[in-house]
């Protein structure tokens, strides 16, 4: 009876999961195979060892897309004053405002990484990454990436 209630709760610690909440359309939580199933992107950038690496994963702006923010021809007016808060599982924080990851906005992609150099990140820096090219400091290339909650700054 035990081993029977203790395997559902080992399933959900296998299955790591992404949360996008606050001030979205539709607040999502995707599993790890919903977001391996998402359109991948690659970039190429220089991690804190100051070497290039090559990363693959779903961009930032797309996961969004799908919670319903305000981007695009809708990101004007109060939307301009909504930022977003990426939190890691280590409960390390940082924040984006939202015209940073519109691509109406900005020519750079932040990338929710799931991938270095072809392999899955590491235990301790996955299962997902975000990478923030064009960056001199990569202090919010934020590891462990567990939720994402956009808000207002007002």
């Amino acid at each position: 009876m035990t081993f029977l209630l203790a395997f559902p709760l080992f399933s959900l610690r296998a299955q790591p999961a992404l949360a996008v909440t606050g001030e979205v359309a539709k607040p999502l939580t995707l599993a790890a195979e919903a977001i391996r199933g998402l359109p991948h992107s690659e970039i190429t950038a220089k991690d804190r060892d100051g070497k290039e690496h090559r990363y693959k994963g779903v961009p930032l702006v797309d996961i969004l897309r799908l919670a319903g923010v305000s981007l695009g021809g809708d990101l004007r007016g109060e939307n301009l004053a909504k930022y977003v808060l990426v939190k890691a599982s280590d409960g390390y924080e940082v924040l984006f405002a939202l015209p940073e990851i519109d691509p109406d906005f900005t020519v750079r992609t932040i990338l929710l990484a799931d991938a270095a150099d072809g392999a899955p990140l590491p235990q301790g820096v996955g299962p997902y990454r975000l990478i923030v090219p064009d960056e001199k400091k990569p202090a919010r290339w934020i590891r462990q990436v567990a939720a994402i909650e956009v808000r207002f700054a007002k």
